[in-house]
């Protein structure tokens, strides 16, 4: 009778961990089968995802294109800019010394003259507003030599400044 009971009592444990081993692989199961799902859900979402990538890029790389020809156009405007901001300052720079060159003159001429300047400009002018030949070690003896002769030297200069442009 005592192995009976224990037979029986084997047999109820066996059919209880039976039914728990087959609650547990259902709930295996059925979260497999979710797992599978959302598996799906993403592999779909990262396909429509590459496709909307692959037009992006796409899109992108028309605009590079496209900025890179507008780019080209505009380079020989920049060209263009930079040389008339080099001719203005050429232009400035011979306007500046022929200025300077004509009151250098109007100034010999009133010294030749005997007339003296008026009291409310200063005698000699201010080391900005000197021409070049002022600074000469000679002063004024060497700025009456190179009167005559500096338009000669502005005009090869200018002339050697527009063979090296070309």
């Amino acid at each position: 009778m005592l192995v009976g009971v224990s037979v029986a009592v084997i047999a109820a444990a066996f059919v209880v961990l039976v039914i728990y081993l087959a609650k547990t692989l259902v709930a295996a199961k059925d979260s497999l089968e979710q797992a599978a799902k959302t598996l799906q859900e993403i592999q779909q979402t990262v396909d429509e995802l590459g496709y909307e990538v692959k037009q992006v890029v796409r899109q992108a790389s028309e605009v590079t294109a496209d900025v890179q020809h507008k780019m080209k156009l505009i380079d020989p405007v920049m060209d263009s800019v930079n040389h008339v901001g080099e001719a203005l300052s050429e232009i400035t720079l011979a306007a500046k010394q022929a200025s300077a060159a004509m009151v250098q003159g109007f100034r010999q001429t009133k010294a030749r003259r005997g007339v003296r300047p008026s009291a409310a400009r200063p005698a000699s002018p201010a080391p900005e507003e000197r021409p070049q030949s002022s600074y000469t070690a000679g002063g004024e003896a060497a700025s009456k030599k190179s009167d005559p002769g500096w338009m000669k030297w502005a005009d090869i200069a200018a002339t050697v400044w527009q063979k090296v442009r070309s």
